[in-house]
């Protein structure tokens, strides 16, 4: 099962790499008849519209501020163009992506190495969040821009209408669901409702990236470093097996309607029971408040930090960094956008949202800034709080992209057929996580 998992991967990768680029939509910020120009920037981030206008806000500013141009490329389909645009050795300038994608980047050279006293401002940004920058080799590869950590979103009026309080440890979260689904939250007299929303497809990653805050407070990890810069697969642990037997046991296999419908192939973009008003949990990202403001409402729900389990109150933590693409050239204009963005003028403009449109930085990597403050809203210092104390991310170092592929696609199985032995399971996927080390020469 792992050859043949890593050969889907390959072959993937190859028709990818394959692509014929296709330009890609320009913010209003963009310049492109001047993209060459020494002093402009070609800058990519992975958004969509509406993200892409709070871009906008932030680039102008950069450029009314130190006269360098962006040409900007909100690219929906980032790592297909990204891949195209390596196979004619012609990368942009500066991307804004995803942390766990670094490991993944600069194994291809897709980065240029990062020297933070290099970045002006740089030591307000704290040694931890600087350490989601390094790579195997012990040179960093990009700089923290936004940082996030899962909470629990909870309809406070359920809780209130059936004598609830908001879940503190599992139990009482599996507790909390089973009412949702059963008595009537809604008060419309029909069994409509649902304990939580699961986004728990296969599909790119998404059972591992729900799973991962679970597997935390479980105790278990999927690799763990191991030395030397090598790291061994984890999944096959005591606490593994008992963590993903408890998820099967109680949210897939257990009470009906604890998940919502259609949970195992569901994706964050139709996993939208929340904000459709028939289910009352959801831990996901903080990206979700501004979402959830609008529907449900903001007066029918709270932020709390996530239920712990046996090994405390962990949640996954990830967020966006800028990496420099791997071309020369361009150096001061590059580490100039950079120190802008990690200031506290540039994290500003980013962390607010104007007409509605959604905010690009969540907790601010400059240490000078509070979440809460600048958005005159407590509810994201149980989100920053989250991040700082009780959060850990994927490991970045490696191409982590096919280990969290292949976790997915494991815990799905697992969690789709109620006989399945998780034991057997769990040893089969840390047989093709080794495969996935090794493949990187990474397995110690």
């Amino acid at each position: 099962m792992g050859d043949r998992r890593r050969s889907r991967r390959l072959a993937a990768t190859l028709t990818v790499a394959g692509l014929v680029f296709g330009t890609a939509a320009c913010g209003s910020g963009s310049d492109s008849t001047d993209s060459g120009g020494p002093n402009t920037l070609e800058v990519w981030t992975r958004s969509n519209p509406d993200a892409a206008a709070t871009y906008d806000r932030v680039f102008a500013a950069f450029t009314k501020k130190t006269g360098i141009k962006i040409d900007y490329q909100p690219v929906v389909n980032f790592d297909q163009q990204l891949q195209s645009r390596a196979s004619t050795k012609d990368l942009p300038d500066v991307m804004i992506n995803d942390t766990a994608l670094m490991g993944s980047y600069q194994s291809q050279g897709l980065l240029k190495p990062i020297t933070p006293d290099a970045i002006a401002g740089h030591a307000q940004i704290t040694a931890k969040t600087w350490s989601s920058t390094v790579g195997v080799d012990g040179k960093h590869y990009g700089i923290p821009y936004s940082r996030q950590a899962q909470t629990l979103m909870i309809r406070k009026d359920w809780l209130k209408k059936l004598g609830l309080e908001a879940p503190t440890t599992w139990q009482e979260m599996l507790r909390v669901a089973k009412a949702f689904a059963t008595e009537d939250p809604d008060g419309d007299g029909k069994a409509d409702t649902y304990g939580m929303v699961v986004p728990g497809s296969a599909q790119n990653g998404y059972a591992a990236w729900w799973g991962a805050s679970y597997l935390w407070q479980g105790g278990a990890r999927i690799i763990e470093p191991d030395g030397d810069g090598r790291y061994r697969p984890a999944m096959d642990s005591a606490a593994a097996v008992r963590t993903v037997t408890w998820l099967k046991d109680n949210l897939f296999c257990g009470a009906k309607n604890v998940v919502q419908p259609g949970a195992l192939t569901a994706v964050t973009a139709n996993a939208t029971n929340f904000q459709d008003g028939n289910a009352g949990m959801y831990l996901t990202g903080p990206y979700n408040i501004t979402t959830f403001d609008a529907t449900p409402g903001k007066d029918t729900y709270e932020v709390v930090a996530a239920p712990a389990g046996p090994a405390g109150s962990d949640v996954l933590a990830d967020g966006e960094n800028v990496y420099f693409g791997a071309k020369t050239g361009k150096a001061k204009q590059e580490q100039a956008l950079a120190a802008f963005l990690i200031s506290p003028e540039g994290q500003r403009i980013a962390m607010t949202s104007v007409d509605g449109h959604q905010p690009v930085v969540r907790i601010p990597v400059n240490s000078a800034l509070d979440a809460a403050t600048v958005r005159d809203d407590s509810r994201w210092s149980v989100v920053q709080k989250a991040y700082e104390d009780a959060s850990q991310q994927f490991p970045n170092a490696p191409d982590f992209a096919p280990i969290k592929q292949d976790t997915a696609d494991s815990l799905n199985a697992i969690f789709t057929y109620c006989g399945s032995d998780v034991a057997s399971g769990l040893k089969e996927l840390n047989d093709t996580l080794a495969g996935d080390l090794k493949d990187q020469d990474l397995l110690k």
